[in-house]
C-alpha cells in the first residue's frame, strides 16, 4: 500500500503519542523544578508559620501544659485585649471608609482644576514616606505644648482669637497685702474704698519673664475727685530690694487685669487696668469692695489633649488618613480616567445636576474600584501597628491599643505569653481571610466578564 508521500491511497501514520507525553512529563517537572524554591520558602516563612501559630494557641505560657481555649477565652475576657479587639474594629469601619471617600472627592474634584496633578502629587507624597516617619512627626504635631505641637498652635491660635486670653494664673496676694481671698478664686480688698483715693492691689506669683511684652512699669494712680483711681501691679523687684505696697520703679504693672467694684453683692462698676497697672471707676465705686474676679486667675487655654485616652485613636486614624487617602486618590482616579465621558454628558443632557450626575453615575461606574480600595485598606487596617506603637504615649497606650500591637506587647512584652500572643495571630488570621475570600471573588467575577 502506498504512502501519502508517494501519492498513495494509503492511511497516513499514526502520531507517535508516546513521544508526546515525554515532553509533556518533562515540562512538568521543569516548571515543578521552577516552582519548588517559591514553594520552599511559601511553606518555611507562611504555612509553617500558621500551623506552628495555631498549635500553640492550644498551650500555656510556659508551652508544656495544654490549654485548650483558654486562651481565646483570655482574648475576650481580659480588658486589654477587649479594647484592642474594640479599637480594631473602629479601625476597620472608619479608616478604609474615611479614606476611600477623601480618595474619592479628591480625584473628582482635581479632574476639574488646571493643577490638579500637582495637587495629586501632594496628596500622594505621604505614600512615600514610612510609617516610623510618619508615626514620629505625628507625635510632634499632637504635642500638648503650643510651642512644639502644631496641632495645638493651631487650636490656641484660633481659641485666642475669639476668646479673650488668660491673664495671671498663677497670681496672689501677700497676706500684707490689702487684698483677701474670695470664694471662687477671685481677691477683694479687705476694706471699701472711696472716691478722691489711690487704691493699691499689689499681686505676686507671676514670673516676669511672662508677664506681657508690653507691660510697662507700674506708676501710682493720682487720685481724681469724683473717681476711683488705683494701680494693679507685680509687686516684686526683679534681682531683689523694693518694698511691700509700695510701687518701685523696677516693678511692672498686671495689663489687662480686670477690676470690678461690688456694692451688696453686686458689681456696680468695672475697669481695666492699663500698661502701667493704672485704672479709674466712677463715682457709683464710692464705698463698694474692688474685687479682682477670678477670670484673671484661671489657667491659660493650652489646646486639647490629642493623645488622651479619650481622642488618641481618632488622632492616630488622622494620620493614617495623611498617608492613605493618597493611595485611594491614584487608585480612584485611574478608574475614573476609564469612566465613559459620554454617559456623563448624556445625564447632564437629560437634566441632571453635577451631584446627581456623580451619585448615579460615576459612583456606580467606579464600584469595582472602590471595592479594590476598601478591601485593600481593610487588610492594611487590621496590621496596623507602627503608627499606634509610635504615636500613642505610654500613659494612653492601652486606649489605642489593637490586635497587632497587643500581639507583639503579648508575645516579647515583659510578662509575655506566647499562649495568648498566638491566639491573637489565629484570630487576626481569621478577620482577615473573609476578606481576602471576597477579594478573591471579586477578581474571578471581573474576569469572567
Amino acid at each position: 500500500m502506498k504512502s501519502a508521500a508517494t501519492g498513495g491511497t494509503g492511511p497516513v501514520s499514526p502520531v507517535n503519542t508516546g513521544k508526546r507525553k515525554s515532553v509533556t512529563g518533562t515540562r512538568k517537572y521543569i516548571a515543578a523544578g521552577f516552582l519548588l524554591p517559591a514553594l520552599v520558602l511559601l511553606g518555611a516563612l507562611v504555612v509553617y508559620p500558621i500551623g506552628f501559630s495555631v498549635y500553640r494557641s492550644f498551650f500555656d505560657k510556659s508551652g508544656d501544659g495544654f490549654a485548650g481555649l483558654d486562651n481565646y477565652v483570655e482574648i475576650f475576657t481580659d480588658d486589654t485585649i477587649l479594647t484592642a479587639v474594640q479599637n480594631n474594629a473602629i479601625w476597620v469601619v472608619v479608616a478604609p471608609t474615611v479614606a476611600t471617600a477623601l480618595g474619592l472627592i479628591f480625584a473628582v474634584l482635581t479632574e476639574r482644576v488646571r493643577w490638579g496633578t500637582a495637587f495629586k502629587l501632594i496628596v500622594f507624597m505621604p505614600m512615600a514616606i514610612s510609617m516610623l516617619a510618619s508615626g514620629i512627626i505625628f507625635r510632634l504635631v499632637y504635642e500638648q505644648d503650643p510651642e512644639r505641637g502644631i496641632a495645638n498652635a493651631v487650636s490656641v491660635s484660633v481659641h485666642d482669637t475669639f476668646n479673650e486670653s488668660a491673664g495671671y494664673p498663677k497670681a496672689h496676694p501677700l497676706p500684707v497685702h490689702p487684698l483677701k481671698a474670695e470664694g471662687g478664686g477671685a481677691f477683694v480688698t479687705k476694706e471699701p474704698v472711696s472716691t478722691g483715693t489711690e487704691v493699691q492691689l499689689p499681686l505676686v506669683g507671676v514670673a516676669p519673664a511672662l508677664m506681657p511684652s508690653d507691660a510697662q512699669p507700674a506708676k501710682a494712680a493720682k487720685p481724681e475727685d469724683g473717681r476711683v483711681t488705683g494701680t494693679a501691679w507685680l509687686d516684686f523687684t526683679k534681682g531683689g530690694g523694693g518694698k511691700p505696697n509700695v510701687v518701685d520703679a523696677k516693678e511692672l504693672g498686671l495689663k489687662g487685669i480686670k477690676v470690678e467694684a461690688v456694692k451688696g453683692g453686686k458689681v456696680v462698676a468695672s475697669a481695666t487696668a492699663g500698661a502701667d497697672g493704672t485704672f479709674s471707676l466712677p463715682a457709683a465705686a464710692d464705698g463698694a469692695q474692688l474685687r479682682l474676679p477670678a477670670e484673671n486667675f484661671r489657667e491659660p487655654y493650652n489646646g486639647v489633649d490629642w493623645l488622651g485616652p479619650s481622642l488618641v485613636t481618632p488622632a492616630i486614624i488622622g494620620s493614617y488618613l495623611w498617608m492613605w487617602a493618597g493611595f485611594a486618590m491614584v487608585l480612584i482616579a485611574a478608574g475614573l480616567a476609564s469612566v465613559p465621558r459620554e454617559l456623563m454628558e448624556a445625564a447632564r443632557m437629560d437634566g441632571a445636576n453635577e451631584w446627581q450626575v456623580f451619585r448615579r453615575v460615576t459612583v456606580p461606574l467606579l464600584a469595582p474600584v472602590l471595592a479594590v480600595v476598601m478591601v485593600t485598606l481593610m487588610i492594611n487596617v487590621l496590621k496596623i501597628f507602627d503608627l499606634v506603637f509610635i504615636i500613642a504615649p505610654g500613659s494612653s497606650q492601652d486606649d489605642a491599643n489593637v490586635l497587632a500591637l497587643q500581639l507583639y506587647r503579648s508575645s516579647f512584652g515583659t510578662d509575655a505569653d506566647l499562649g495568648v500572643g498566638s491566639a491573637i495571630a489565629v484570630l487576626l488570621l481569621l478577620l482577615v481571610i473573609p476578606v481576602m475570600l471576597f477579594n478573591v471573588r471579586r477578581m474571578r467575577r471581573e474576569t469572567r466578564r
